[in-house]
């Protein structure tokens, strides 16, 4: 599997060459289902690197420090976000 970064650079150039409009339909075809192909695979390398993320909590009053999963809202293939449960809801916004 190539890396992300490989990935995402390689769908740079796929859209620089589509954003051109110097190709035949059948190659705008072609290059389009390629930059699809990218941009799934850049999205699971994503979403498999963001379940693993944790965030550190500071502990409360001397309490022993706690690490949770960080919940993370991910774009669907329309480009609307999921919804996801807050990590804390006890957070405190005006901390981050």
């Amino acid at each position: 599997m190539a890396s992300f970064e490989d990935q995402l650079a390689e769908l740079e150039k796929v859209v620089e060459r589509l954003e051109r409009g110097d190709l035949t339909l059948e190659e705008n075809v072609s290059l389009f289902e390629r930059g699809v192909h990218l941009s799934n695979a850049c999205k699971a390398q994503l979403s498999s690197a963001e379940s693993r993320i944790q965030v550190l909590l500071e502990p409360e009053e001397g309490g022993p420090v706690r690490v949770e999963d960080l919940a993370v809202a991910v774009a669907d293939e329309e480009g609307d976000e999921e919804e996801f449960d807050e990590a804390d809801e006890d957070l405190d916004d005006s901390k981050l």
